[in-house]
């Protein structure tokens, strides 16, 4: 997958290329190319934006150069996502589909924003990452490529991506290793235990838990088993998930 992302601040993107999306565009998995809009600004001072018509306060990025800029990029079926508070709240399963394209072509917005014109000419479509406002799109970008990377294939093991957070709806069950015991804490005996099967209804019981206690409203969009829901009215009354197998 290739991501192309306009913006005004290309060196903010370099601790993106850490990790597990740099290790992944290593193995050529993924493609990150950044373009410098100021870089197509015909003024001599690279000046990239101009009051707004109407009035009004802070500037506003013209249309020519960030539309300049969209069109160096090589692309056929690219598609335009524009970063700002005004579009569609990022979650997984956006996150899921995006991971099914092959270029994704990132428009970072700054100060009052980019001319409408322009928006209407080269974008797709509008996201956010949340009810706030930014001084610009650039960690917004960086939280979608990266959201995005870990479910292009290859990126993480099939494993990883299923027992993760919202991958099934729920919130991750709790995580622990070495030592045995810290603080006087011990990790829980149904983890020692070698019993798979009850470790697993544990984990199981433990993200129905999480996601009860942290974030109901989530229990709303999940399809639960018989089993989930005699789990769900023992956790309502404190029963324990140690106290696994729960039937």
């Amino acid at each position: 997958m290739k991501f192309d992302v306009l913006t005004l601040f290309p060196e903010m993107f370099e601790p993106l290329k850490k990790s597990i999306i740099g290790k992944a565009e290593e193995k050529e998995l993924i493609q990150i190319e950044l373009i410098n809009i100021r870089d197509f600004s015909k003024n001599k001072h690279k000046k990239v934006d101009d009051t707004p018509y109407g009035g009004g306060a802070g500037m506003v990025m013209q249309p020519d150069v960030v539309y300049d800029a969209y069109k160096a990029i090589k692309a056929q079926n690219a598609k335009v996502i524009y970063l700002t508070p005004q579009g569609k709240t990022l979650n997984q399963e956006k996150v899921e589909k995006l991971s099914k394209e092959e270029h994704l072509i990132l428009l970072c917005g700054h100060y009052e924003g980019i001319d409408q014109r322009v928006i209407d000419e080269i974008v797709d479509e509008e996201i956010s990452i949340g009810d706030y406002v930014l001084t610009g799109g650039e960690i917004p970008a960086m939280v979608l490529i990266d959201s995005v990377s870990r479910y292009v294939e290859g990126v993480l093991n099939e494993e990883s991506k299923n027992e993760e957070s919202f991958s099934q709806g729920l919130l991750e069950y709790p995580q622990y290793t070495r030592p045995e015991v810290f603080n006087d804490k011990k990790v829980p005996e149904i983890l020692l235990s070698g019993h798979h099967e009850n470790i697993n209804k544990w984990r199981r019981c433990e993200a129905l838990k999480n996601t009860y206690l942290k974030r109901p409203e989530l229990l709303k969009n999940v399809e639960l088993s018989e089993q989930d829901k005699k789990i769900l009215e023992k956790i309502k009354k404190d029963v324990k998930c140690e106290e696994a197998p729960l039937t």
